[in-house]
């Protein structure tokens, strides 16, 4: 159901952050759901332990790998997406959660926050309590998330406009 869940949409490796997400959550306060979208990517120690750390929490939710129409409605209907990455490169994640219009709460590394911009709402990284306390704040608040949601597709789509970066590339190549 819409609005009804937090999510996160990741390879499930320890630079992804998800650890800290998990504590985070379990910190707070909510009615509202944790869904884990993505699965191992070589490394099911750190998938293990992730399923240990929200073993008490029925609320947590791991979907397993998901793709198309899956990926799609847990894009649309996320309350909030979160990427709380210690390391990315242009995290696809952010990009699509931006274009879905999510309202996105992402670690402040150089590479969120030079493609979101203002369009996402940071937490420092690797830290825990900064993170449960934005979450909380976010749950609290409809308006924080709507006025992060508006234009957000907008805005991403502008920035990285496909025939846009084409047509640089194809004009590189030229050079």
């Amino acid at each position: 159901m819409k609005d009804e869940y937090i999510s996160v949409v990741s390879r499930l490796t320890a630079e992804k952050g998800i650890h800290y997400l998990i504590d985070a959550y379990n910190r707070i306060t909510t009615d509202k759901k944790l869904v884990i979208a993505g699965d191992t990517s070589d490394t099911d120690d750190y998938v293990r332990m992730l399923k240990e750390k929200a073993a008490k929490n029925p609320n947590i939710i791991f979907t397993g790998f998901v793709s198309g129409d899956t990926l799609s409605e847990i894009y649309s209907n996320a309350y909030i997406n979160v990427l709380p990455s210690d390391l990315e490169g242009m995290s696809l994640c952010l990009l699509e959660s931006l274009a879905y219009r999510n309202a996105l709460l992402c670690s402040d590394i150089p590479e969120n926050t030079a493609v979101a911009e203002e369009k996402a709402m940071y937490f420092e990284k690797s830290n825990v309590k900064d993170l449960a306390l934005k979450l909380q704040e976010w749950c609290d608040s409809q308006s924080l998330v709507e006025s992060l949601r508006d234009g957000a597709d907008e805005f991403i789509l502008n920035k990285y406009n496909w025939h846009d970066v084409a047509k640089s590339t194809i004009e590189l190549y030229a050079k």
